[in-house]
């Protein structure tokens, strides 16, 4: 197991001349999410000042709708091939991530998007009962959208065990690298979210470098994955 610091250094090293390349993904990724998210977040702003408005209120569930089908068909696949892009970046010096972003995204479309929807599914389900447990089984499944591209053979719901048994006795200290980047998030939120553009790369690149410490630790133990 390795020190925090060394999983933000190497994710660090990984970025080191290539921070302009994290960044352009980052800004797809975030221009693409404010087309489904700003239409409903103006209209619902609106009906806050006139929540008696009709024509408003109707005008906001549909675009509730246009915002909750480009989250599950289209930003939650994106999540999986920005962060993998950002894996490729640091295991392969890849720097090529917005073109990974959307290659990774769309190669196997239907597959990472249920895999994905279902971690998501499960954890809410677990978060219905209690916070904790909701948020430990939110950790328990945190290698899933490594697993889905790195092992395309398996389904879903084996992906998802997959990563429950790799997390295994890990789930703090990936709670603990997530804790260390406080300082980061209150940066973030200073610059009024303009700090999102560095803080994303560096904090998803340190956690491909925790997924691949996770996985060498594990195929070590069980001797490869089946």
């Amino acid at each position: 197991m390795k020190e925090n610091q060394v999983y933000k250094n190497e994710a660090l090293t990984a970025l080191k001349g290539k921070w302009p390349q994290a960044i352009l993904a980052v800004l797809a990724y975030i221009g693409i999410a404010m087309v489904f998210m700003a239409p409903y977040e103006f209209k619902y702003m609106q009906l806050l000042d006139d929540p008696t408005n009709l024509a408003l209120s109707a005008s906001v569930s549909k675009w509730s709708l246009w915002y909750t089908l480009g989250l599950i068909f289209l930003l939650l696949p994106l999540t999986i091939g920005l962060v993998n892009s950002l894996k490729r970046l640091l295991t392969e010096g890849d720097d090529r991530v917005v073109r990974n972003m959307f290659n990774i995204t769309f190669k196997s479309y239907w597959h990472n998007l249920w895999g994905v929807l279902l971690t998501k599914i499960f954890a809410s389900l677990w978060a219905l009962l209690l916070i904790v447990p909701g948020i430990i089984k939110g950790l328990s499944y945190a290698m899933t959208s490594y697993i889905l591209v790195d092992y395309p053979e398996l389904s879903a719901n084996q992906a998802i065990n997959l990563s429950r048994k790799m997390m295994y006795g890990r789930k703090f200290d990936l709670f603990y690298l997530y804790l260390s980047f406080i300082g980061w998030l209150f940066l973030c939120f200073m610059t009024l979210g303009i700090g999102l553009i560095w803080f994303l790369p560096y904090a998803q690149t340190a956690e491909a470098s925790f997924y691949e410490d996770v996985k060498t630790d594990y195929e070590s133990k069980v001797g490869g994955i089946a």
